[in-house]
């Protein structure tokens, strides 16, 4: 366990542990997490590859280089690989996530990991130690002031993503201490993020982890270079929690220092079973549950959600947007829109956010009769819950309830659950056979694990 000496600040402090810290001190437990978030995000890839804003970032982020974008056949820098690449994982809200104040690691901390292996030949043990370090910290400082980031107008994932991937790689870059330090400090003055995609349900949420990705490329080598970035970046008066939270909830760093080494916060990391926000998950669990319940769907009168206040600004108002949303990405967003899909379709994965889907009469109509109301005794943000209430045009009422985040902490995927995810994926971004001979070449060449010997497996048409 890293001791942080009185005079350190926190940038110090946790930069010392990560620069003392052997791959042989990660523990196997973590090892195994890291390597499903690996092979979840990979997975994320190849299913965004044809999208129109992964074709858009194609076109603006061009120049050449020798790193790799997944499913394309094309490398390009390593700046730009870890945006594309970072925008693709997190592109349709389907990857890991943090509870608490919801992080999403995979997506910043992979792609990152990924270009700076193939721009510097890493092994797969300094590919993972980088990995390690960096996710361990976006955990970490998600937990220092939970919900303070959202409330003040920011997206958690780009702001604590940057300071991950500029350590992770920093670390995989043989930095000094100082220079870690210094990439970190560096790096605050990159991260950026603002939730104003709620709006309109616009794309900026899916190059957040991206750009938190190709930023934390830039500081580390800046940092590296001897440019000097403030070591109070994390505490200091105008340092990350003084500009990017809400300052009526008081932080508490000991989260960033305390037990490290002892306590992995990011063995902790959920994986998704559905297509959408974090929130919205248990309620679409409870909507499946009572679809074998309810035998016509025009019977139903109105559905009413029991939910978390600090839930409402984003999954449920403006209600008239969430009862009908503009597009599919506000989809994913919208807890009446998943209930109507889970009820009717009994999932929520990709297929289910899709242009046509949202336009079918019948999925419209359900949303618009389901409505919410605040319990001021919901467990959000500490737990991630759902309830909801069926009642019928016969006066009948069905009710079920979700007590946490299906696949998370408490109720972990199955491995087979995490297999057909990982395959759907694949085949939802139609890749050849000469680009699944292409991925297992680059998995390959940078570190063993499990979804080489799945992809041999996937049958494609």
């Amino acid at each position: 366990m890293h001791n942080k000496n009185k005079n350190s600040t926190i940038a110090e402090a946790y930069s010392s542990w990560a620069y003392d810290l052997k791959i042989e001190d990660i523990p196997k437990t973590v090892i195994e997490k890291l390597n499903i978030i690996v092979m979840d995000s990979i997975g994320l890839m190849i299913s965004a590859k044809n999208e129109d804003y992964i074709k858009s970032l194609l076109d603006a982020l061009n120049e050449n280089g020798n790193c790799n974008l997944i499913g394309h056949n094309r490398k390009v820098n390593a700046f730009n690989a870890a945006i594309i690449n970072g925008t693709a994982v997190h592109g349709e809200d389907f990857d890991d996530t943090f509870e608490g104040t919801p992080v999403h690691v995979g997506a910043v901390m992979v792609p990152a990991m990924l270009a700076v292996a193939e721009a510097k030949n890493l092994s797969g043990k300094e590919f993972l130690k980088g990995l390690a370090i960096g996710s361990e910290l976006i955990c970490r400082l998600a937990l220092v002031a939970p919900t303070a980031v959202h409330r003040q107008g920011f997206h958690p994932t780009a702001i604590f993503g940057a300071f991950g991937a500029s350590i992770g790689i920093s670390t995989s870059l043989g930095c000094k201490k100082e220079q870690i330090t210094s990439a970190l400090g560096i790096v605050g003055s990159m991260a950026s993020g603002i939730i104003e995609y709620l709006a309109e349900g616009t794309s900026t949420k899916r190059l957040h982890p991206g750009w938190a990705a190709g930023c934390g490329w830039q500081s580390a080598n800046i940092g590296k270079s001897g440019f000097i970035g403030p070591r109070t970046v994390f505490e200091g008066t105008h340092g990350v929690f003084n500009t990017f939270a809400k300052t009526n909830i008081k932080p508490d760093f000991s989260f960033v220092i305390n037990e490290l080494g002892n306590r992995w916060e990011c063995e902790n990391l959920a994986i998704k079973p559905y297509a959408c926000g974090t929130m919205a998950q248990p309620f679409i669990d409870c909507a499946i549950k009572l679809k074998k319940e309810i035998s016509d769907i025009d019977q139903i009168d109105r559905i009413v959600a029991q939910v978390g206040e600090g839930t409402v600004h984003r999954l449920w108002e403006p209600l008239s947007e969430k009862q009908s949303p503009s597009s599919p990405y506000g989809a994913k967003f919208s807890v009446p829109y998943c209930i109507a899909v889970g009820l009717i379709d009994g999932q929520a994965g990709l297929k289910q956010f899709t242009n046509e889907r949202l336009s079918d009469q019948k999925v419209k109509h359900l949303s618009s009769k389901i409505s919410y109301e605040i319990n001021p005794n919901d467990e959000y943000p500490k737990n991630y819950t759902g309830d909801i209430k069926i009642f019928t045009k016969d006066g009948r009422q069905y009710s079920a309830s979700q007590n946490c985040l299906r696949g998370g902490r408490k109720a972990p995927l199955f491995k087979d659950e995490v297999e057909r995810k990982f395959e759907d994926n694949l085949k939802f971004g139609n890749i050849q056979l000469n680009e699944i001979n292409n991925l297992k070449h680059f998995i390959n060449n940078i570190f063993d694990f499990d979804s080489l010997k799945l992809i041999d497996k996937i049958k494609f048409n």
